[in-house]
This record gives C-alpha cells, structure tokens and sequence, in this order.
C-alpha cells in the first residue's frame, strides 16, 4: 500500500524523491535537506515529537526547485535566496527555457554592436 500523493512525507522519504544519495556509499542524505531548511526560510516542515519532520507537497516541490536552482543551473545559495525572496512563483520549465527576454535583448544587441566595431577598428 503506497502513501498518498499529497500525505505528509518523512524526511528519509523526501531524500529519495530529491535523489540525494551519496556518491561514496549510497546512503541517503538527509543533512543535505537539513542544511537547506536552516539556509531557506521557505522551506518549513512540520516538526513533531521527537524532532520527527514531516513534509508535504509545497515544500517538497520547494525543495526539488532548490535542488534545481543549485545543482543543474549552478547556481549559488545566495542566488537562489534571492530568485525565492522574490516571491515570483516559478516552474521548473520556465527555468529551462534559456531564451533571452525581450526586455534585455536591446542591451545585448547594443553590447554586441559595440564590441563588434572595436574589433574593426
């Protein structure tokens, strides 16, 4: 019998759903959620008897952009801190998409434009 999908998840439980295993023996790293929730204020999970924490679906997705956001964009800790202050609400596909915006295309073109005529000269 599988847990519901939107049931409050053990900490063990969110490592494996983040992938985070050791490289070295393959066991769960669950220091490395710990980390994060003392270095995002976002992430809140519910702590009960026995410093048991218990996560469920918001900030288990919260967690899954954190990851995201440090491991496959390389992001630093700081950067990240300052995307979730924001307060945006983001997904995941929205990070993947590299195109440039449009607001900032006209700056580049400028710069391109620029370094383009010192390379003539």
């Amino acid at each position: 019998m599988s847990k519901n999908e939107n049931a409050y998840k053990t900490i063990s439980e969110v490592a494996k759903i983040l992938e985070l295993k050791s490289k070295n023996n393959g066991k769960l790293q669950t220091h490395t959620i710990r980390f994060w929730e003392k270095e995002f204020k976002q992430v809140k999970p519910k702590i009960l008897r026995g410093n048991r924490r218990y996560y469920n679906r918001e900030n288990i997705e919260l967690l899954l952009k954190i990851k995201f956001l440090l491991k496959q964009q390389g992001m630093t800790i700081k950067g990240v801190k300052r995307i979730l202050d924001k307060n945006d609400t983001f997904e995941l596909d929205e990070l993947l998409n590299k195109s440039i915006k449009t607001n900032n295309l006209v700056i580049k073109l400028k710069k391109i434009s620029n370094l383009l005529k010192d390379l003539k000269r």
